[in-house]
């Protein structure tokens, strides 16, 4: 049912709970968001609401603003391709930090914490010694992936990026990624893909040497099972051997600490608008 939800029916919601709330409204895109936001808020003061898609989230607060007369409505999006475009949003409407939430989580100590949890220390410390901090190998793995998705959706190439089988061009050693093999892995996961391999990967090389920031390319999702296939097969300890996507991307939510957004430009950027709009909106341990 929640995918036929419209921004409409989200207003509809935000407006019978006015009547008795007269706090903020925070608008996200769904249940992991509300489930990360939820530690920071001000409880009493502030109410989570899920949009259920970006476009909701964008048109819900719109209209709560213009079209319903209610201020104290904000919403929070990733950027996904937005910041590779030179695209912006407008206030009360704020990009989360890098592509998405999760690359935000995973550049922050979170990780650090979950390496602590599921990581066997001798292993990690071997890896890092032989290849560099973990950190930085995940997103020089993983940006290809984001940066290929961002020329597919550009190009008009409709390429397949569900279901990919990391392993299949990942070095789970060094987590060094090959671009022929993902090439390959992607274009067989697609159909009819109308540019051939090595125009792609011309394109994608071009591309790559043209970024300026390979942390707004590298998407959540491909670094989250990078990171997870490097547990299983590479440094994880006895009780990585069990972990899923999930489990992994909610261990990385219960790990971003209060310090960790307040270091984050999302959380300095509302908190200047809940200081301008007079409300309270966050609340952080000193």
């Amino acid at each position: 049912m929640r995918e036929f939800l419209t921004y409409d029916d989200i207003c509809n919601q935000m407006s019978m709970e006015r009547t008795v709330f007269d706090g903020v409204f925070l608008v996200v895109e769904g249940v992991t968001d509300e489930r990360l936001f939820e530690k920071f808020i001000s409880k009493g003061d502030v109410r989570i609401i899920e949009g259920h898609s970006k476009d909701n989230v964008r048109s819900a607060v719109k209209d709560m603003r213009s079209t319903r007369g209610d201020d104290r409505v904000l919403g929070i999006i990733d950027p996904d391709l937005d910041r590779l475009r030179g695209r912006g949003v407008k206030r009360p409407l704020f990009h989360t930090d890098c592509r998405d939430m999760e690359m935000m989580l995973l550049r922050s100590n979170a990780l650090n914490d979950v390496l602590d949890e599921y990581g066997e220390t001798d292993l990690v410390e071997q890896f890092t010694e032989s290849v560099g901090p973990v950190r930085d190998a995940l997103v020089s793995a993983s940006y290809p992936i984001g940066l290929l998705m961002a020329i597919s959706q550009s190009e008009g190439l409709n390429l397949s990026f569900k279901d990919l089988e990391f392993s299949r061009f990942i070095n789970v050693r060094t987590l060094s990624l090959n671009t022929d093999a993902m090439i390959d892995a992607v274009i067989f996961n697609s159909h009819n893909c109308r540019m051939g391999k090595k125009q792609l990967k011309a394109v994608l090389l071009r591309e790559a040497e043209a970024l300026d920031d390979v942390w707004e390319a590298a998407r959540g999702h491909d670094t989250v099972n990078i990171l997870l296939l490097a547990l299983k097969r590479n440094f994880g300890s006895f009780n990585a051997r069990n972990l899923g996507e999930g489990e992994l991307g909610g261990a990385l939510r219960l790990a971003f600490s209060d310090d960790d957004f307040r270091d984050t430009d999302l959380y300095r950027e509302t908190s200047e608008w809940a200081r301008e709009s007079e409300v309270r909106l966050w609340d952080l341990v000193s």
